[in-house]
Parts: structure tokens; sequence; C-alpha cells
């Protein structure tokens, strides 16, 4: 109920300030499924994308509720339209622009709370470094050496960090990202610190 209440003032205030935007009916939820993917899904839970990010809500417990309860995919959409132009933190400003956040939105709104995860578990990952950073970490750091561009953790090209830094960080966590003791293999870790360790800045 409270989640319901949430949704219907949210649309109100996006139809009642004007600041969001009025969502497409011709989005490309292909493409949005795709920008999701290379943006939003190491931070949110989307079974239908694959994705299982800790550090932002779970899409999928998000609206399951409001769907059961007959919500109109175009209200959800535009609920997830406001809140990518209106991110809160840790969410950056300005992630999805333009066309792509009207087709993220339209491709959240269609699949959350509805779809079964294809995603490998961590433990069906492997320990292959490279393979466990673009799975767990590239949507939301910056590392030329595996095509992510993420900016909600640090850029670690210019970090440059020492394994054991890496490491720990990946352990432990901390500010928006989660501890990945116990989700990854102390072998995944060991993997993915020694990849971004030798390849950061290169």
């Amino acid at each position: 109920m409270r989640k319901s209440l949430l949704l219907t003032g949210a649309v109100l205030l996006l139809a009642g300030c004007g600041t969001g935007g009025k969502a497409s009916s011709h989005a490309d939820q292909a493409n949005g499924q795709k920008v999701f993917q290379a943006k939003c899904a190491g931070c949110h839970t989307l079974a239908a994308a694959g994705s299982t990010g800790t550090v932002g809500p779970n899409l999928d417990d998000a609206f399951r509720g409001d769907k059961q309860q007959g919500f109109k995919q175009n209200t959800i959409q535009n609920v997830v339209l406001l809140q990518i132009r209106q991110p809160s933190a840790p969410m950056p400003p300005s992630l999805v622009k333009g066309e792509d956040a009207q087709d993220v939105a339209a491709y959240v709104a269609a699949v959350a709370g509805t779809g079964s995860s294809n995603a490998k578990p961590p433990t069906q990952l492997g320990t292959d470094g490279k393979t466990i950073f673009k799975a767990e970490c590239s949507s939301c750091h910056t590392l030329k050496a595996a095509a992510a561009t993420g900016t909600v953790g640090p850029n670690l090209d210019q970090l440059k960090p020492a394994q054991a830094t890496v490491q720990h960080q990946v352990e432990v966590g901390g500010g928006p990202m989660p501890a990945f003791k116990g989700k990854l293999s102390d072998a995944q870790i060991a993997a993915v610190a020694k990849f971004v360790s030798s390849s950061a800045g290169k």
C-alpha cells in the first residue's frame, strides 16, 4: 500500500510540476535494454535484464506490487523517467539522457516484476578477472581495458590502484559500493583485483 501511495504521489508530482516530462509512446525497448545493461545493471536488480545490483533499488520489488494492483505501464514508465531525470544519490545525474532515457524508462516499465533472471550466478562466472569485472563492476567504474565507462564509482584508469587495495575494496565495499565478500569467491576477488591493478591506466 505504501509503495502504491508513493507511486501515485510521484505521478502527481510529475504531472503537476512538469519537471519530469512525459514518457514517449514510441520508445525503443530493445535499445532501452542495451542502455540499461550498460549503464544501470551494476546498481539495480532487474531479473529480465539479468542484473543483480544492490546499490540502487531492486526494480522488480519496486514495481511488482503496483503491476499487480493494475497500474498502467505508461504510469510506471513516467515514474521511471522522472527518477532518471531527477535521481537521488548515489545515482549520478545525467547518467542516461534524451532518447536513451525514454527507451530505458519504457523497457523497465515493461519488464520490472515480470521476468526470471538469465544472469549467471557469480559462482558460474569463473575466475577470469576481466569477465568478473564486466559482469559485476563495469557499469559503475571506468576502465578502458574492460571497455567500461561507469561514473558511479572512481575512474580506475585515473586511480591506478594497487592489487591489495582493489582486493580490500572489493571485499568490504564502501560508500555506494557493496561488499562482494561472500558473493564472489576468494579466487574471483583475487582475479578481479589482479585484472584491475594490472590494467588500470593502460
